[in-house]
């Protein structure tokens, strides 16, 4: 099998970093989440006071976005890589329903996006990787083997949000989510600066009603078509 760079977009809360880690793992790929990139300096803007629910000082977040050092680390206990900042672990503290309130706000701002996607680009020169996000098809790798693009209803993709949460013993409404998911749409669609779009050549997969499996199997077929012409 040739290596190849699989890029996966869609909607929040879809799944994608999901699908991707199952992927990797499988294929012996590098695995990059980069809705946890936007999460890191998403985090470092409320750390600094950057951003608030009625305050967003971008050009202070911008200036300072050369003091951001992002990093993944893998971590062998659970089988994936961890999101550091600025040699800090933050993975648990990117997952919070705050980080979600404000971050599709910070990956509007076109300079984070242009400091994030070289870095993904980078990550990427060598094929055998695995990316998500909401721009991975569409401007981080135009030219990737494999374009999927996940969807579901707003509804069932805020369920699945709430059921993480509510594991994860966060005290969070059910209607806070679907908020949050239904304005992350909406803001992730409409911004200037690479807006959230499926690809020409992306195969788009709804997953209202398919379980982890067969998703997998379903993306794993595509996978094996392409690597072995």
């Amino acid at each position: 099998m040739k290596n190849i760079t699989i890029a996966i977009d869609g909607y929040s809360s879809t799944g994608k970093s999901t699908l991707a880690k199952q992927l990797a793992k499988h294929l012996g790929y590098v695995y990059v989440d980069t809705g946890a990139m936007y999460r890191a300096v998403t985090f470092f803007a409320m750390q600094q006071g950057y951003i608030s629910k009625d305050y967003f000082d971008k050009e202070t977040l911008v200036n300072g976005l050369e003091s951001i050092k992002l990093n993944f680390v893998f971590n062998s206990e659970i089988g994936f890589a961890e999101m550091y900042l600025n040699n800090v672990n933050i993975e648990k503290q990117i997952r919070t329903i705050e980080v979600s309130n404000f971050v599709s706000k910070v990956a509007e701002v076109s300079q984070v996006r242009a400091k994030l996607v070289e870095q993904q680009q980078e990550m990427g020169k060598n094929k055998a990787i695995v990316m998500d996000g909401r721009d991975i098809g569409t401007v981080v790798f135009p030219s990737a083997e494999l374009k999927i693009f996940m969807t579901a209803s707003p509804e069932t993709r805020a369920q699945r949000r709430f059921d993480e949460l509510q594991a994860k013993g966060d005290s969070v409404s059910f209607e806070e989510v679907l908020k949050n998911v239904q304005e992350r749409d909406y803001i992730d669609t409409h911004r200037e600066d690479s807006p959230l779009v499926i690809a020409q050549d992306a195969i788009e997969i709804d997953n209202s009603y398919l379980t982890r499996e067969e998703q997998f199997n379903t993306v794993l077929e595509l996978i094996e078509e392409i690597s072995n012409p």
